[in-house]
């Protein structure tokens, strides 16, 4: 058994949607039928259930690299195949507002995890081209605002320059947040698929955030096309 996740491979779906929140792990488990708990340890709560009649899991993973990349760890110890990171982010590049969706197609590792992982070697950690698709399918499908693009993981929130935003969406940058470079790092060691799909909570530059009635609305939007990428690719 996996030291945090307190779990066996029995528990387990292969594809595994991966919110930071365990809120929201709450709210995408009660869309799955049947669902169960299978850990609660360090509050990264885990469950499978079926969606559409396939089994699906919904693992916390608390926020930022160094957490995320732990759980994949041991995710990748217990069976899953793929992991797609399911949460919020801020926005870079001046279209993209609050409230539309972001695919990763890669992230910049801004983040000390991956930096550790790679021992301070150049890399581009890249999320899985068939995960990609799946999301990408879903959110048209479901005529979801969404871009698919550059994301950058990043560890201090607040700690951010002014010209942070303007400097990485003149590189490409749409969206910024948490753990998906790590994931992606991880999953690539460990031969798994990763990808990532995030709500954008605050546009670029902006200091109101995504809330209420308009938040709820955006996750459910999130989960519902994650569940659906999952039934896909499972």
């Amino acid at each position: 058994m996996p030291i945090h996740l307190h779990a066996s491979a029995a528990d387990l779906a292969p594809v595994v949607l991966l919110p930071g929140d365990p809120g929201r792990a709450r709210r995408a488990a009660a869309l799955l039928a049947g669902a169960r708990c299978y850990n609660e340890n360090r509050g990264l709560l885990g469950f499978s259930g079926a969606y559409r009649g396939r089994r699906v899991s919904i693992q916390t993973t608390g926020m930022g690299a160094p957490s995320a990349a732990i759980v994949a760890e041991e995710l990748a110890q217990l069976g899953a195949k793929t992991l797609i990171r399911i949460g919020t982010a801020g926005g870079a590049s001046e279209r993209i507002r609050a409230g539309d969706l972001v695919i990763a197609t890669a992230s910049v590792p801004l983040d000390g995890a991956t930096r550790a992982y790679l021992a301070g070697d150049p890399y581009a950690p890249a999320a899985d081209f068939a995960v990609v698709s799946a999301l990408a399918n879903a959110a048209g499908e479901a005529e979801a605002a969404h871009h698919i693009g550059l994301i950058a993981t990043g560890d201090a929130l607040y700690a951010e320059s002014p010209d942070h935003a303007a400097r990485w969406a003149a590189r490409g940058v749409l969206a910024f947040e948490m753990e998906a470079s790590a994931l992606f790092t991880v999953a690539a060691l460990r031969g798994l698929r990763a990808g990532c799909l995030v709500v954008v909570v605050n546009a670029a530059g902006g200091r109101d955030w995504l809330e209420g009635a308009a938040y709820e609305a955006a996750e459910r939007r999130l989960l519902s096309i994650a569940l659906d990428a999952a039934f896909a690719l499972a």
